[in-house]
């Protein structure tokens, strides 16, 4: 851009205030127009240049050192919100197992009663065929007995006699 100037001059507008600028205390009108030669202004450019572009890269170094440090904070920040919902997710796991504990003990009582209750519908079983065994051995016996009080019966009857 410094080919673009080949000379620089300032004129007298330049040198009177703005309507947004203070007025000087004392102004000195400049009547004829100052001409700066083309190395002039180049030195000049190339000095302020010196003066301000090493604080700008230390600027620029200075920010992209904070992007990058923002990276890593931003990266960190979601690896903590990654651990805090597992956490939370670790909680609804812990109610989830006491849950399935409670839930295991009911299972196994009502195992332990489901047990107990064959044990004695068996036991019942049983009973009831040692029972009915018995009825049916009384009720042969008795009529074994009423057969047997039959016979003789039959035979306490008279019979004729036959000749011979």
């Amino acid at each position: 851009w410094r080919a673009n100037f080949k000379e620089f001059s300032l004129t007298p507008q330049d040198s009177r205030p703005t309507e947004d600028s203070q007025p000087a205390e004392k102004s000195v009108p400049i009547e004829e127009p100052i001409v700066v030669d083309r190395k002039a202004i180049e030195k000049l450019t190339e000095g302020l240049l010196s003066h301000y572009l090493p604080d700008l890269y230390s600027s620029k170094q200075a920010l992209l050192e904070l992007n990058q440090n923002q990276v890593i904070l931003l990266d960190t920040l979601d690896q903590e919100v990654t651990k805090f919902r597992e956490c939370n997710s670790l909680l609804d796991l812990n109610s989830l197992f006491t849950e399935a504990k409670f839930y295991h003990g009911k299972l196994v009582n009502i195992r332990k009663d489901m047990i107990m209750l064959h044990e004695k519908t068996t036991k019942l079983k049983k009973r009831a065929l040692k029972l009915q065994q018995q009825r049916q051995k009384e009720v042969m016996e008795k009529e074994q007995q009423r057969e047997k009080e039959l016979e003789r019966e039959r035979q306490l009857i008279a019979k004729p006699a036959q000749r011979t």
